[in-house]
């Protein structure tokens, strides 16, 4: 059974390079400029630019131009047919029975009735929106609206 041993712990092969010493002589390679070339920004010690600069040219990411918007009420905002309300069996229906049902998603704070297909029973909206449409649809079929 082989035991590990603390003192002949090490990294595995290739893991580690050996650091690069310039700026030691002729023979080593990495003498008199030590990689860097000759004179110019990336010669001199803190030479460095931002991220995106172009030398002074304006950088793509300003001439580009901008585009959309992504709303974040968006986000916690759904909406709902009438024929998705007339399959359900109650008959008051709210944010809660909606989720139930998993005609929204459990993050919606925000849902809105659209005219699509028909309602042929009353029902009554509580804490829901509805268009115009859908309004005139639910009311002809003797339901209320309560935002």
């Amino acid at each position: 059974m082989n035991i590990m041993q603390l003192n002949t712990l090490a990294p595995a092969e290739g893991e580690k390079r050996t650091r690069r010493r310039v700026g030691r002589g002729i023979g080593s390679g990495f003498g008199k400029t030590c990689g860097r070339g000759h004179k110019g920004q990336k010669a001199r010690s803190g030479g460095f630019t931002k991220i995106g600069f172009e030398g002074g040219q304006m950088p793509l990411q300003r001439r580009l131009p901008k585009v959309g918007f992504s709303s974040r009420v968006s986000i916690i905002t759904s909406q709902v047919t009438l024929s998705e309300i007339d399959k359900l069996e109650e008959k008051e229906i709210t944010l809660e029975v909606l989720k139930q049902h998993n005609l929204v998603t459990k993050n919606i704070k925000r849902v809105k009735v659209m005219l699509s297909g028909e309602i042929n029973r009353a029902v009554t909206l509580t804490g829901i929106k509805a268009t115009k449409g859908a309004k005139v649809a639910i009311e002809a079929a003797k339901g209320t609206i309560n935002e």
